[in-house]
């Protein structure tokens, strides 16, 4: 056997196994790696044939532990499981392997620990209290299988493990079925888990197994092609497997990509496209690898042709950081990474050098609204209503004159104006903001709307020069170039949106003036359902055509089944739309993780309240769970701060608030408002004060009797961002409440006790 150029990769499955291994094991695995690779045949590796078995090897990583090895072909290797010795050589005849003939990746299946696994959660019977004298029960009748109406033929060709069929066919409870979903390969969790929640085989072939099959005829015996399919999930380079070794579950997002999340990001597009999905399904990891595959095909350069972009200054940081990890600084250099808003000011600015007007956010906008209506002593209006009017209507639709105000579109906005009402609407929003020129201030939206404008000025001068050398057989007028004050052309080749669901409509008309109409020009990735701010917009009617390039992600890979199934009882009777005028819902949305329900507590006052969830941190810190891998989430700041005070004075339990620039501190339980949680997860979550009043705000019930329209909105906002903070967490959720309870909760009070 040769014993140079050998390839040795890392399957899936394998890493998960390693990753609860010890730290020093670990270590050990990546030293042999290396030896492995310079010569299989070292004395100290032992390598050898598994009695029974064609390709299962095995080699020693150190005294105690085992590697297991398939030989795919000549030099290539792949490790699937690491064993103590005194179990690698155990129960042999149990190990199963081969190629799905559906999706043409390489399956390994310890059928011994998926039978343990299946047995240990089997049904145990009660014992009877009955008197000797009292008549025997009748006996109870056998247990219905799960999957009694799909054949065998059925499930394989969903993708089922063939090995695993015989295992399927004895599950009769859920449970059973979780036990199975555990260690099984990940398509046949899908297909499982899917088919017990009530999915017809035609929709699970056509949601979970297509996406995912290969798209030529699989040959069940070529290892070696089957290694390099999307569906064999493994780390070829010394960096891909040190990252799966040391990243825990934060670094495996750089190596495995699911052959879904893989084929959108190497797919061509012929313009823009959009990629949907609920929390945790691996929106923001696919955005990254597409701005890394963009970068990869792009000429040599110095320039940077690709943006990454998102809604606020937090997401941009973490993206910026999350992306070197992905590649290096190489990969940086050529991407520009800004968050929107500061990306429209730098517009601005180039434009207006001299300007040094002071940028409000929407509270410091909305105080100036007050301060304006008070002055002018008008109390017919409400300053929300104003600032969304001006913000949506006025500034959204880049509205100039009284007259177009007057035929502007006002859809989603609530109760009907007339035209009298919308004339004092325009006069008042001259006012405000010949009120802001005056202090020298301006908000983000104006910001936004002049920077649309700026932009799509410079994409009309460039569409003038490209027209222009077209008519003159392609050469360039260099007169008209440098009256345009420099040599024209589109700053961006490509652009990359996170969290697309809460861009303004402006934002939107600024991408798209940057960017050149073409393939892959802009590729987007957002999820309606965690919309938390107002910016409701149609994609189509800005330019930015998504018809027929928009794909959804499914498979949860954050949250639990149990979470998962709570969060989306929050959303119960609620429509949102896809950002191009259809509607849009989470069919499918799943998870094959499994752990415990939420915990519900309700309590008479905030003070017990604090108390209780500081008893509850506590018990989670001496499991132990780091505490930075604990959050607490709140509807109000002070309420933040108080119960940050609470669990230091009560149980010494130290807390970080998340401020606007993220968390104010190294270590620590994070403590912040339900919006500072976007974008990010926890191992485990307290979601405190959900009692009625507060989620929903009553402002938001007043609204309820004056405008009906406003109220729904209003009403789904704060359903969305309740959503958003139950799947912030991994493993553990908590909600407690003081008072009466939310009315969001009421799917989950019907929910068994967990």
């Amino acid at each position: 056997m040769t014993t140079t150029g050998v390839t040795l990769r890392l399957l899936d499955k394998a890493d998960k196994e390693i990753l609860r291994l010890p730290r020093a094991v670990k270590g050990a695995i990546y030293d042999f790696q290396h030896k492995f690779k310079e010569n299989p045949q070292l004395r100290g590796l032992r390598l050898k044939q598994l009695e029974g078995h064609d390709r299962l090897w095995s080699a020693r990583v150190n005294d105690e532990y085992r590697v297991l090895l398939l030989h795919l072909a000549d030099t290539d290797w792949l490790i699937v499981s690491v064993k103590h010795r005194k179990e690698a050589y155990e129960k042999l005849d149990r190990l199963s392997y081969g190629i799905n003939r559906i999706t043409g990746g390489i399956e390994y299946v310890n059928l011994q620990i998926v039978e343990e696994s299946v047995r240990g959660q089997a049904a145990t019977p009660r014992p009877t209290t009955a008197a000797h004298t009292e008549p025997s029960p009748a006996p109870a009748p056998a247990p219905v299988p799960l999957f009694a109406a799909f054949s065998d033929e059925q499930l394989t060709d969903l993708g089922v493990a063939g090995p695993l069929v015989p295992v399927v066919r004895t599950l009769t409870t859920e449970d059973q079925l979780l036990g199975l979903a555990e260690y099984a390969p990940q398509l046949t969790s899908e297909v499982l888990l899917a088919l017990h929640d009530g999915a017809s085989y035609n929709v699970v072939l056509e949601q979970i197994t297509r996406p995912v099959s290969a798209p030529d005829p699989v040959d069940t015996d070529d290892f070696r092609a089957a290694a390099e399919r999307p569906a064999t999930m493994v780390t070829t380079t010394d960096e891909a497997l040190r990252e799966a070794l040391e990243g825990g579950d934060f670094g495996r997002w750089k190596v495995f990509l699911h052959p879904t999340q893989s084929r959108l990001v190497e797919r061509e597009y012929s313009g823009p496209a959009r990629v949907g999905g609920g929390p945790g399904t691996g929106k923001t990891i696919v955005a990254l690898h597409r701005v890394k595959h963009l970068v990869d095909r792009l000429p040599p350069g110095c320039h940077k042709p690709v943006l990454l972009t998102t809604y606020n200054k937090n997401l941009a940081a973490d993206l910026r950081s999350r992306l070197l990890q992905l590649g290096d600084e190489d990969l940086l250099a050529r991407v520009e990474i800004s968050h929107v808003d500061q990306l429209a000011l730098r517009v601005v600015r180039e434009a207006e050098p001299g300007s040094a007007k002071q940028t409000l956010d929407e509270s410091q906008a909305l105080r100036e609204w007050r301060a304006m209506l008070d002055e002018l002593g008008e109390t017919g209006w409400d300053a929300q209503f104003l600032h969304d009017e001006w913000s949506q209507v006025i500034l959204g639709q880049a509205v100039v004159s009284r007259t177009e105000y007057f035929r502007a579109r006002r859809a989603g906005r609530g109760k009907n104006i007339s035209r009298a009402e919308r004339a004092e609407i325009w006069q008042l929003a001259e006012r405000f903001t010949q009120r802001l020129d005056r202090l020298g201030r301006q908000t983000w939206e104006q910001v936004a709307e002049r920077a649309a404008r700026l932009e799509m000025d410079r994409e009309q001068r460039i569409q003038a020069v490209e027209r222009q050398r077209e008519e003159a057989g392609g050469l360039d007028n260099v007169h008209l170039q440098a009256g345009s004050a420099g040599w024209l052309r589109h700053r961006f080749q490509h652009i990359v949106v996170d969290e697309a669901q809460d861009l303004r409509a402006a934002h939107w008309k600024l991408l798209r003036a940057m960017a050149p109409r073409a393939a892959n020009d802009i590729f987007l990735v957002g999820d309606t359902h965690q919309r938390i701010y107002g910016n409701q917009v149609t994609l189509g009617s800005l330019g930015v055509h998504i018809r027929g390039r928009s794909a959804k992600l499914t498979l949860s890979y954050r949250t639990t089944r149990q979470i998962l199934g709570s969060a989306l009882g929050v959303l119960s009777g609620e429509s949102f739309d896809d950002l191009d005028g259809s509607t849009e819902d989470l069919a499918g949305y799943r998870s094959v993780l499994t752990g415990s329900l939420p915990h519900l507590h309700g309590c008479d006052d905030w003070e017990s309240e604090q108390e209780s969830i500081a008893a509850l941190l506590a018990d989670w810190i001496a499991l132990p769970t780091p505490p930075g891998q604990i959050a607490v989430c709140v509807p109000t700041n002070a309420m933040a701060s108080e119960l940050a005070y609470t669990l230091l004075a009560h149980k010494g339990i130290k807390a970080v608030e998340i401020g606007p620039e993220g968390p104010r501190g190294d270590e620590g339980v994070h403590i912040g408002t339900m919006f500072r949680f976007k974008g990010l997860e926890y191992q485990r979550m307290v979601i405190a004060g959900v009692r009625d009043g507060l989620v929903p705000r009553e402002a938001v019930t007043r609204l309820r009797r004056d405008d009906a329209v406003r109220y729904r909105r209003e009403l789904q906002r704060a359903r969305s961002l309740l959503f958003v903070a139950a799947t912030r967490s991994r493993d553990s959720l908590a909600i407690f409440w003081h008072g009466r309870p939310s009315p969001f909760l009421e799917p989950l009070m019907r929910l068994p006790a967990s």
